[in-house]
């Protein structure tokens, strides 16, 4: 091994001597044997071998550094090999190797050149290379996301045709998974570079699904999984809700969906799809909303949530598929009040479908129920219980639910019913472990209590229960029936923790001297112990999703795990108070009830005073934009007035000079009032003579009229020869006074005529000069 490493050192210019050099490290490192050369004791052997040469080459740092120089060069027969042995170095010795690549200077930039190289070959071992090199090491993570790593990646993934890629779409998946995981700083880069819009090409598999080959079946794995790293419940809330809003928004999650109603969709797409949902919809409201209106393609349409609940209590289907959509439904009802009210209607008196045409969630969550099948019962009390979670309104509600479990009886409540197939359990045959259908409905009653005063006193209400439970917790059972005993004794226990006193035969004394006399403090302490002691509780409680491995082992839900962890120790501790202790934790809690009381008051107070203020503050936005209007008009006015000002000078101005050039009427126009009273009465004197020339001329036409009729008698006079010279005289003196009398009144109006004449062009002067002085008073009227 130091001749090869000398070779390298020395030969830096001979590239084929350096290859050879290359293959040859590789081959002895590496445990990549033909088949034939395997033997049964041979693989342990090997890895031994490798292991211990990759000690030896990379004791010296240098060698390390040397490796990463070669593999910048171009030449194919020296960078193809170098990659090669690099791979084969981290899978041998991972963690020692990325610490000395991580202080090398550029050590992860020079890598990560190879994504871009031509040639496939090198292209697609570079994408290996970065996987081993990115294992379990963040610091290494967030160096080749920051070199753009994953728009390269998806380059990729896209140019060899995503879901319907070969390997190397696979490797590229496996390489951004390790890049994801865990790390929230590269998932906040994902999401802040628009990289899951970019998800979304990858599950447009189309309607001709007939054709799924084992390698697409796996690359849409690996893109499923991807998703879900991103909306992993263990990620901080925050980034979280991000991703799942950004798949959204771009239509990841409505692509999602539609796979989830396709058919002929392979059963473990459909599985893992599902449960790619469940995490994409978790706590996040709008998409909880959108998922409720999603209808599957049948006839008449289905919601969505209906079908998936058709294959939980279908005792047919799958055991992973089961537990996958209780996930789903699980996921949708998480700090969903609003969904969790959806539910529970489907189960009131008033929100059944009387026709019995079509099925509800409520129906189907009640058939699982009360079924024959051990792990339809289990899964339909956990799916219940998570309706009612956290939410005292719903656990009223569901007391209403009356069920008819046969003609004739009458009906019975949904509790009833529950504690009596929980007391009647050992009776009924069932397909599966009983003790998994006890468990399933002491956590759904567990869970209904809980909180809730009302449903306790329901509970105590029947004589049956108490001695039911009392007699389950004081037998000494086998060790299969201690999970039962311990969740009997957290009934009881939240029997008396949540009790009210409405019952005087089940008040909290009288109960806890019921425990002390049949069980034992001690005892009662020890069985309630039980439920955390034991493995699969301990399993449950790391992670929301229901993993088990088979159905025997589904006992536990996470969201119950919770719940005992809350109410253990206070219940033990209630156990052990007096009745003193008792009232005095009563009055505590009535002091704390007035003082929630005075905070909820406060609350409301502080809600309206937000309301109000938020009110006036948006009357206030009002005025001040009505006030800069009016500011603006105000501003439009002054100037409008500076104008008239200008104007008013200008007209002052030339009013001086008309003045100087009319000197005879400037007696006339000395005073404002003056001047409007003189024009009025010119206009009068005006009229009057008007009227009198009318006069004039109708009189001048009544004289016309005579003069007429004399010269027609005239005429007739002159043509009688007969007549005599004392009428003809006679007529001709009455002839010419007539027509003296005719030119006085001709001059008469001739001079009327001229002084009408000489008024109007007065008048025409003076309509002239009016509008001028009438525009002089009103400024100096709007001024004052």
């Amino acid at each position: 091994m130091e001749h090869l490493i000398h070779v390298l050192q020395t030969d830096r210019s001979d590239s084929e001597i350096i290859g050879y050099a290359l293959d040859t490290l590789y081959n002895v490192i590496s445990n990549d044997l033909e088949e034939e050369e395997q033997e049964e004791n041979s693989p342990k052997q090997v890895d031994d071998l490798g292991s211990q040469f990759t000690e030896i080459f990379i004791k010296q740092q240098e060698n390390v550094t040397l490796l990463l120089t070669l593999v910048e060069e171009f030449d194919f027969h020296v960078r193809w090999p170098g990659v090669k042995l690099l791979t084969s170095l981290l899978k041998q010795q991972g963690p020692q190797v990325q610490q000395i690549i991580l202080v090398s200077p550029m050590g992860v930039s020079r890598l990560m050149d190879l994504l871009a190289d031509s040639r496939e070959v090198i292209r697609n071992d570079g994408v290996l290379l970065l996987q081993q090199l990115t294992k379990s090491n963040a610091a290494i993570q967030k160096i080749v996301a920051f070199e753009n790593a994953f728009e390269r990646l998806l380059d990729i993934i896209t140019e060899e045709g995503n879901s319907d890629g070969g390997i190397v779409v696979e490797d590229c998946l496996l390489l951004l998974q390790n890049l994801l995981k865990n790390n929230n700083s590269n998932q906040n880069f994902f999401k802040e570079g628009s990289y899951i819009q970019r998800m979304k090409p990858w599950f447009e598999v189309g309607d001709d699904n007939c054709g799924w080959s084992a390698q697409k079946v796996t690359n849409l794995h690996l893109m499923l999984q991807l998703v879900r790293v991103l909306v992993s419940p263990t990620n901080p809330p925050g980034a979280t809700s991000s991703c799942q809003k950004a798949m959204f928004h771009c239509g990841l999650l409505q692509q999602l969906c539609t796979i989830l109603m396709a058919t002929g969709v392979p059963a473990d797409i459909l599985t893992e799809t599902i449960n790619t949902v469940s995490e994409v919809i978790r706590g996040c409201q709008m998409n909880q909303d959108y998922f409720a209106s999603v209808n599957a393609p049948s006839n008449p349409p289905r919601p969505a949530i209906v079908v998936l609940l058709m294959s939980m209590v279908n005792e047919r289907q799958p055991f992973v598929l089961r537990c996958a959509v209780l996930y789903c439904f699980q996921c949708f009802l998480y700090k969903n009040q609003k969904g969790q009210g959806e539910i529970v209607s489907t189960l009131l008196p008033s929100t059944i479908d009387a026709t019995g045409n079509s099925v509800s969630a409520g129906q189907l969550l009640c058939g699982g129920l009360f079924s024959t099948d051990s792990l339809s019962n289990w899964c339909a009390a956990v799916a219940l219980a998570h309706a009612l979670q956290e939410n005292a309104t719903l656990k009223e509600q569901l007391l209403r639910v009356q069920l008819a479990t046969s003609i004739g009886n009458p009906p019975v409540s949904l509790l009833q019913q529950c504690t009596n197939i929980l007391s009647q359990g050992d009776k009924i045959d069932r397909r599966g472990s009983k003790v998994q259908t006890r468990v399933g409905l002491l956590m759904l009653l567990c869970t209904w209590l809980s909180n809730c005063s009302i449903a306790v006193t329901h509970f105590l209400h029947n004589p049956a229960n108490v001695p039911f439970l009392t007699g389950q917790i004081a037998e000494n059972l086998g060790e299969e029936e201690q999970l039962v005993q311990g969740l009997c004794a957290l009934l009881l226990g939240i029997s008396i923790y949540y009790n009210d006193n409405s019952l005087e035969n089940y008040r909290k004394e009288k109960l806890k001297q019921l425990i002390e006399k049949r069980i034992g403090r001690e005892n009662f302490i020890e069985k309630l112990g039980f439920i955390s002691k034991h493995e699969l509780y301990s399993r449950a409680a790391q992670k929301p999703q229901p993993s088990f491995s088979s159905p025997d082992h589904m006992m536990f839900d996470h969201e119950f795990t919770k719940l005992v962890k809350e109410l253990e120790g206070v219940i033990s501790k209630a156990i052990y108070k007096s009745s003193e202790e008792d009232k005095k934790e009563e009055e505590v809690k009535k002091t704390l009830e007035q003082h929630d009381n005075i905070v909820t008051h406060y609350k409301k107070v502080i809600r309206e005073q937000d309301q109000e203020l938020e009110e006036l503050k948006q009357r206030v936005n009002t005025l001040t934009s009505q006030n800069e209007q009016l500011q603006a008009t105000v501003t439009q006015q002054v100037s409008q007035i500076q104008q008239h000002k200008d104007q008013y000078n200008l007209l002052k101005v030339q009013l001086g000079k008309d003045t100087q050039h009319h000197n005879s009427h400037s007696d006339t126009f000395q005073m404002n009032g003056i001047q409007v009273e003189e024009v009025s009465k010119l206009r009068d004197e005006l009229e009057e003579w008007k009227n009198k020339h009318e006069v004039l001329q109708g009189q001048l036409r009544e004289k016309d009229s005579v003069i007429e009729k004399l010269k027609s008698s005239q005429l007739e006079i002159g043509t009688t020869e007969q007549s005599s010279e004392t009428s003809k005289s006679g007529s001709l003196e009455h002839n010419n006074e007539l027509q003296k009398e005719l030119e006085m009144l001709r001059t008469q109006v001739q001079l009327q005529a001229a002084e009408i004449s000489k008024l109007q062009m007065e008048n025409q002067k003076l309509q002239v000069m009016v509008p001028v002085k009438t525009f002089l008073i009103f400024p100096l009227e709007t001024k004052s």
